[in-house]
């Protein structure tokens, strides 16, 4: 073998696994990867049942129900549309009727329902997702603290908190 032949199967090697080290990463993180959906996102690009999401909006008024054990339905609305979440597990301190949540889990075909494993509790803009505060904001939705009455979806208070199915909190 000549040395130009060397080096284009050495630089042929390099490149071949350079390539393979890309797609194992890319399979990896999308195997990892949520979208980030609102309900009213939902009614156009319908999710398959099983695919991984979160879902973010606020918890609807008059929706939280209680079920067995820490089993626990509400809705969550963008103020065009609504999806009903089912979550079994120990909630967020500041999870509450008004607020802003961001809930990660997947559609379950049998109930045509939204099942959560985890729940993000948010309460200030500086912790929401930036488009869910716009869209909110946009919609009249939100308010600032001190704007006159007790924001829509926000609270005084200063951080997030979350919690999944062990009761951790984050």
């Amino acid at each position: 073998m000549t040395r130009k032949q060397k080096r284009l199967v050495i630089i042929g090697g390099g490149m071949s696994f350079i390539v393979a080290a890309v797609l194992l990463v890319m399979f990896a993180f999308g195997q990892s990867i949520a979208y980030f959906y609102m309900p009213a996102d939902l009614e156009k690009t319908p999710v398959n049942p099983g695919t991984r999401i979160r879902l973010g909006g606020l918890v609807a008024e008059g929706s939280i129900k209680r079920g067995e054990g820490r089993t626990v339905s509400f809705t969550v609305t963008d103020g065009e549309a609504n999806v009903p979440v089912s979550y079994t597990g120990i909630l967020p301190d500041l999870f509450r009727e008004g607020q802003g949540v961001v809930t990660e889990g997947m559609f379950d075909a049998a109930t045509h329902g939204f099942v959560a494993d985890s729940v993000l509790a948010k309460h200030d803009e500086n912790y929401m997702p930036k488009e869910v505060a716009d869209r909110l904001k946009d919609k009249g939705l939100w308010q600032h603290a001190g704007e006159g009455e007790e924001p829509a979806a926000a609270t005084p208070a200063a951080s997030a908190t979350s919690s999944d199915k062990t009761g951790a909190t984050r």
